[in-house]
């Protein structure tokens, strides 16, 4: 019954197979690329083969889903107060909905950015925050559907390699489903708060010594030789819980979608899923238009934008990965040719961000009064290098993806406030700039006249 709603394309050779046919890697046999979910009935992909494939076109009304989704805010069912599953119309991957392992995750705030605004001069500009996901990222919205899809299919153990957010997400959702789960990390290349989570949501940690694409590698072999569930972003399910923020972002700016969707670059599925679900918003007619999806990697682990500058994306040669934003420290992205596919058909642009420019960025968000982890501050980076670069106009209006909270590195901001997180090289062309941002803790003895002098001095800054 689900391969009439949905089925499984290999967005390289283009092969479609039955759900059941889903190798336990979930690459094709045939060419080694990644598959993705498509519906037969009004898909974008779907829609592009109906001269060679006719099918017949059952397109949803987009009146009709804007008001039942906004109906379901107020329904006091799981599935309606979930921000992914609130969507289902336009993710219909389950045979029985009562198989959804939800946390509440999604309905994560827009928020304006007065202050980075101005600063820019960007006349409209805000800030999604999937930081406020019950784990604090945006993995949440992909776990709550692949590992749905695991738990329908019968899997006891799941797994995945991680650079932090995913493993705290799985661990948390396999356990909400009583599932187990199995996580390979770094050694050594994770944020404690993050490394906390998996630990606490009962997950069987292995720190592995090797960086996270060699995690990647030994979790290929783990899954082919026993009956675990894989839920990297390699999962196309992932990438359809991963949609719903672009469906968020359009509802609360009233379907009007925004010019410009920058996102941080790691294994880079979120661009891919986001992508995706802008362009089968237009074509169902629930928007006029797509966003420019831009991606930004940070320089020390960016084969996509090297990749982009050297050939235009046609190839990727995988680098040795450095960075302090320890969720985008992948040099081997997975994705990397369904975001391209996205940044091209949107019209979007690829950037980088140096260590210094990204703790920049985490502090003037901060100062905004929302935290984040740093690797989304990559993505005010690239607002200000697109801005440059004279591909953004001020006018225009820019959504920046958060995709992870503050708590998830807190050591990090600890050190930037500290003057601890920089070497002096890093440091040095933005030295001004950073010194006017830096906030660290005032030791004084127990006295108020101390206190009031601390606060005389702060009023003068």
């Amino acid at each position: 019954m689900m391969q009439d709603v949905h089925q499984l394309r290999c967005t390289g050779c283009a092969r479609v197979i039955a759900l059941d046919a889903l190798k336990e890697n979930l690459r094709c046999p045939e060419c080694g690329d990644l598959y993705e979910v498509e519906y037969p009935a009004w898909s974008v992909q779907s829609a592009a083969d109906s001269a060679t494939r006719p099918v017949k076109r059952n397109l949803p009304n987009p009146s009709a889903l804007r008001w039942l989704w906004k109906e379901r805010r107020t329904s006091t069912e799981l599935k309606d107060q979930s921000g992914v599953w609130r969507f289902r119309d336009l993710l219909p991957i389950l045979a029985d909905e009562s198989n959804i392992i939800s946390l509440r995750e999604g309905n994560t705030p827009l928020y304006e950015l007065p202050r980075c605004a101005q600063a820019t001069g960007v006349e409209r500009l805000y800030a999604k925050h999937q930081g406020m996901n019950p784990t604090g990222s945006f993995k949440d919205a992909g776990m709550t559907a692949a590992l749905s899809v695991a738990h329908e299919r019968g899997f006891e153990w799941v797994a995945c390699a991680s650079t932090g957010n995913t493993s705290a997400a799985m661990a948390a959702y396999a356990a909400r489903a009583g599932m187990r789960s199995l996580v390979l990390i770094p050694e050594g290349k994770i944020a404690w708060g993050k490394l906390s989570q998996a630990l606490d949501y009962g997950a069987l940690t292995c720190q592995l010594r090797t960086d996270f694409d060699g995690c990647v590698r030994v979790l290929s072999e783990v899954v082919r030789r026993a009956p675990v569930y894989l839920l990297n972003s390699v999962n196309p399910y992932r990438i359809e819980g991963q949609k719903t923020p672009a469906l968020e972002i359009a509802e609360q700016l009233d379907w009007q979608v925004p010019d410009h969707l920058i996102v941080p670059g790691g294994n880079l599925a979120n661009s891919s899923a986001l992508g995706k679900a802008f362009l089968e918003m237009k074509h169902l007619g629930l928007t006029d238009r797509v966003p420019r999806v831009s991606i930004v990697q940070a320089e020390g682990a960016n084969p996509l934008y090297r990749s982009m500058q050297a050939n235009g994306g046609r190839e990727l040669t995988a680098v040795e990965a450095h960075t302090r934003a320890s969720a985008i420290r992948i040099g081997n992205p997975a994705s990397w040719r369904k975001a391209v596919k996205v940044v091209e058909a949107t019209g979007g642009w690829v950037e980088q961000a140096t260590e210094a420019e990204i703790a920049l960025a985490k502090a003037e968000i901060g100062a905004e009064g929302i935290g984040c982890e740093p690797a989304s501050a990559v993505t005010l980076v690239g607002l200000k290098k697109l801005l440059a670069a004279g591909r953004i106009d001020p006018s225009e209006s820019v959504v920046l993806l958060l995709t992870g909270h503050t708590l998830k590195d807190s050591d990090y901001t600890i050190q930037y406030h500290r003057g601890d997180l920089l070497r002096e090289e890093e440091l040095a062309p933005l030295r001004p700039e950073i010194e006017i941002t830096r906030r660290n803790t005032v030791e004084l003895d127990a006295d108020p006249d101390q206190v009031l002098r601390a606060l005389e001095k702060a009023g003068r800054q």
